[in-house]
């Protein structure tokens, strides 16, 4: 997301690395091509305005630190009013007691909201609470039928009745059904248009002033730029709004509904789909876009995606295993699982700070990671847990099992080999980073470096001869 954006910031950075002091001339140019690249990433006009005043005067002035450059001196300040143009908010969602906490979702059509609305379930479900959805839009074919298949998937009711025809009587018996049931949120989704029109505002109020929602989350599509902003304005005009959940930002290569949206409606954007599958939506943290959006990285959702996925007992296990060289293709294979459920190498790599401007045009080809399961799914269990065993013969049969070539085959094993020789001599000394990444903690950087010292691994198998004698 905001490739485009953070390449043009980059380069900016770059021109006032070589001055000396921040000159009021400097500051200038600088705001120029900023004012430029926010226009081009589609960002509300009055907003790039303001934002190009508020930089500059903070900029012109500002000390530049013997350690720092003028490039630096920017950075921070222009990371500073990017989060406070986008913040600050608060994700938190407020339960009521007793419930259920009712949820509506509003939007136009096309924006996501159904798919939005099985992802929040999945969210909510996360946090220890028990959400029914409600089947509210009545307007479009099948989206009844999706949200009954959304929540098959995710284990989560959905109440439904295409007999009726009034979403109002629709949201009230799905309330009811979920007091009934003990459900303790509800989330509703209802029906949207092509575009804004006087009936689709007239329907929605009626479910809103008839149910009465807790929370309203207007879902807009992040790639519409302008237009999701519009949108935002004209439906927080008519239903008073909580927050905005933008989708499809994982495509926005530009951010100008992310930068706009607080600007101009007032209402704080609370989550971000970042990706198709329902697990694909975070909590949105000005501070951490900013950081992205600069090429910063963002060192915190890393870390926190790493706790999802990765059990503190099973690392320890690993751990273990790593210290006695007896890291099998097994364990390769949990944790290439869960590389994947993180989001793929390269969406990793960019999280990393200094790392994600050094991919830009590389390509960073995540199939790698398939083609490498599906060698070692060919291999049998013996294989697997002692890959010292395989030999050329065991290699040709394993090439032809995954459809390979033997040479892919060789390369993998080889790899492997060295990677296992290099995680047991690091393991020792890098058992701090491990308690620190499931402690809490964020500062992932001091805790891959404290204590590990780098050796050359030891050979066991290296023949121990004697030294010829000298002739006299």
């Amino acid at each position: 997301m905001f490739d485009a954006l953070t390449e043009k910031f980059n380069s900016i950075f770059r021109s006032l690395s070589g001055r000396g002091r921040i000159t009021e001339a400097n500051v200038s140019d600088a705001m120029a091509m900023v004012r430029k690249a926010l226009l081009e990433a589609d960002v509300n006009y009055g907003v790039v305005k303001q934002f190009c005043k508020d930089c500059t005067t903070a900029a012109v002035g500002a000390e530049v630190i013997k350690s720092l450059h003028p490039g630096q001196v920017m950075v921070k300040i222009v990371h500073d009013e990017l989060v406070r143009l986008m913040g600050p908010v608060d994700t938190r969602i407020y339960y009521v007691s007793p419930g259920p906490t009712i949820i509506m979702l509003a939007g136009l059509q096309g924006s996501g909201k159904t798919t939005t609305c099985g992802k929040l379930g999945q969210y909510i479900s996360s946090k220890g609470k028990h959400p029914m959805m409600v089947a509210g839009d009545l307007q479009r074919p099948a989206a009844i039928d999706q949200l009954v298949t959304l929540g098959q998937q995710l284990n989560i009711p959905v109440y439904s009745d295409t007999s009726i025809k009034d979403p109002v009587v629709v949201a009230r018996n799905g309330i009811r059904q979920a007091v009934q049931t003990g459900r303790d949120v509800v989330i509703l989704d209802t029906a949207g248009r092509l575009h804004i029109d006087e009936e689709m505002m007239a329907q929605i109020d009626q479910v809103a002033k008839a149910v009465t929602p807790h929370q309203i989350y207007l879902v807009c599509d992040a790639m519409t730029g302008q237009d999701a902003v519009n949108s935002a304005k004209a439906f927080n005009d008519r239903l008073e709004l909580d927050g905005v959940i933008l989708t499809k930002l994982d495509g926005d290569a530009r951010g100008g509904a992310a930068l706009s949206v607080k600007a101009v409606t007032g209402k704080p954007i609370k989550f971000i789909g970042v990706g198709e599958k329902l697990d694909k939506i975070e909590e949105f943290h000005p501070d951490r876009m900013a950081s992205r959006i600069l090429g910063m990285g963002d060192i915190v959702s890393l870390v926190e995606k790493a706790q999802e996925q990765f059990d503190a007992g099973e690392a320890q296990k690993m751990q273990v295993k790593m210290a006695k060289g007896t890291f099998g293709f097994d364990d390769f294979l949990k944790q290439m699982s869960s590389v994947k459920k993180m989001g793929g190498m390269s969406s990793l790599l960019k999280l990393i700070p200094g790392v994600g401007s050094q991919l830009a045009g590389m390509d960073m080809d995540d199939g790698e990671i398939g083609r490498m399961e599906g060698i070692v799914h060919s291999m049998t269990t013996g294989e697997r847990s002692d890959p010292d065993i395989i030999d050329s013969s065991r290699r040709r049969r394993i090439a032809k099992g995954c459809g390979r070539d033997v040479q892919e085959v060789a390369s993998l094993i080889k790899t492997f080999r060295r990677s296992r020789e290099m995680m047991q001599t690091l393991s020792a000394g890098g058992a701090g980073a491990f308690r620190s990444l499931f402690s809490g903690k964020v500062d992932l950087f001091s805790a891959m470096s404290g204590g590990v010292k780098l050796r050359p691994p030891v050979n066991r198998r290296k023949d121990i001869r004697r030294k010829p004698k000298k002739r006299r």
